[in-house]
């Protein structure tokens, strides 16, 4: 597309918008002149859709007037409540509904996976992981390795991009990969790195991994609500991921966890066990032996939140209006935008690290000011922005396409050249 430098060409394109609607239907966070924040921080917490408040509510009704009863007669009975949520959810991460759960959250969902899928011994011990990776996800596939008796300096391979360039390049993780391959044991990625915002291209990792006998999975936390993730067709064997940043789950919402259906009914693979991944009809008969349900709900421990699990459900409501291939295409066009704007900048003054390629990125750009401090972040903080800074030197920006606007993204532009042109 053929973008101008405007705000009238902005306005035209919210005019044109077919999701323009979804904005009004989320709380836009205010300064204390009473004008909107320009929010674009989705990537790190998701804005509270207006029918959470009531979610929330309904659920507390029907605690105060039921109380226990409210598991068979709530208006949405809490005995199945997670069962409401998983035909949208599949829909957002493209599985199959039952490789879908939500549960618990993101790093216990991880340390729950590699109970499954990180089982070394003395010669398959290793875990491949990205240099960059969220630093919980480093800090759980280390205690991993401890609790199996190794030692991380001996078994996390951490993949760096080469001298000079910040992203890492696909072939280099093949080569890692196949490097390292009868030692290894899990391949485990950020789809979307959570700094560059760069997205890997799962299918082939998947593959790579299996090639040489490995299992593989992926932190999706800033993948599932930005990207079309299709995790089945992917063929990795496990995701996780958190649902309060893109997906709007509220500040330290829950998670969920996609389990390849091969997997399923697989006797011989470990996995902690509880109640609520017990058969549903001999669930309460309490003297029974564990019989697993045979879908990703075996590996459920207990039951659900119902409050935490009301707000994920809200969002998810509004997902399935929009669509994530309508939210795709938007996101596609505004990221675009964001990325014209920027550059008109000039490259001696800005560099955009994440990929240029829109197939290679979601919603976030990540923007290093050259020759500038955090002074500049803090310079477009005060002047309306919310946004997100990441040592040692980025500014992440994310045009969320469900509540965010193209005059948003130019109001952003203009407020990030005043700050540098008044720096200067």
């Amino acid at each position: 597309m053929k973008y101008q430098n405007s705000i009238s060409f902005a306005r035209e394109l919210d005019a044109q918008d077919p999701l323009g609607r979804f904005r009004t239907q989320f709380h836009m966070p205010q300064q204390k002149d009473g004008t909107p924040y320009i929010y674009l921080c989705g990537n790190s917490l998701g804005l509270q859709p207006k029918s959470t408040a009531a979610a929330l509510e309904q659920e507390l009704e029907d605690w105060k007037n039921l109380g226990v009863e409210g598991h068979f007669h709530a208006k949405n009975p809490w005995l199945p409540y997670h069962e409401f949520l998983t035909s949208a959810m599949a829909k957002v991460v493209g599985a199959k509904p039952e490789e879908v759960v939500v549960m618990n959250t993101l790093t216990a969902n991880l340390h729950f996976m590699m109970i499954s899928f990180y089982r070394p011994d003395s010669k398959r011990n290793k875990i491949v992981i990205e240099a960059d990776a969220f630093p919980s996800d480093k800090y759980a596939a280390e205690s991993q390795i401890r609790l199996h008796g190794y030692d991380p300096k001996d078994c996390l391979i951490e993949l760096k991009a080469r001298a000079g360039e910040v992203c890492l390049r696909e072939e280099d993780i093949k080569t890692v990969i196949e490097a390292h391959g009868e030692e290894l044991a899990l391949v485990m990625l950020g789809n979307t790195n959570y700094y560059t915002g760069q997205y890997f291209d799962m299918k082939q990792i998947s593959t790579w991994a299996h090639n040489v006998g490995a299992f593989v999975g992926f932190d999706c936390a800033h993948g599932a609500g930005n990207i079309p993730l299709d995790l089945h067709n992917s063929g990795c064997d496990f995701a996780v991921w958190c649902n309060y940043k893109y997906l709007n789950a509220g500040p330290g919402g829950m998670g969920g966890a996609f389990i390849n259906e091969r997997h399923h009914n697989d006797k011989d693979l470990p996995r902690l066990e509880g109640w609520w991944g017990h058969n549903k009809e001999t669930r309460f008969k309490m003297r029974d032996a564990f019989e697993p349900i045979p879908t990703v709900e075996a590996w459920q421990l207990s039951n659900p939140p119902i409050l935490a699990m009301a707000a994920v459900w809200a969002s998810l409501q509004i997902f399935e209006k929009a669509g994530m291939d309508r939210l795709r295409t938007k996101a596609i066009k505004l990221t675009g935008f964001l990325e014209y704007l920027v550059n008109s900048l000039g490259e001696e003054i800005i560099n955009i690290i994440t990929p240029a390629d829109p197939k290679r990125r979601g919603s976030q750009l990540s923007i290093q000011v050259k020759s500038a401090d955090k002074s500049i972040y803090e310079t477009i903080t005060k002047a309306g922005v919310i946004a997100d800074w990441r040592e040692p030197d980025v500014i992440r920006v994310a045009p969320v396409p469900l509540y965010n606007s193209y005059e948003d993204v130019y109001k952003f532009y203009e407020i990030l050249k005043s700050a540098i042109q008044n720096a200067n």
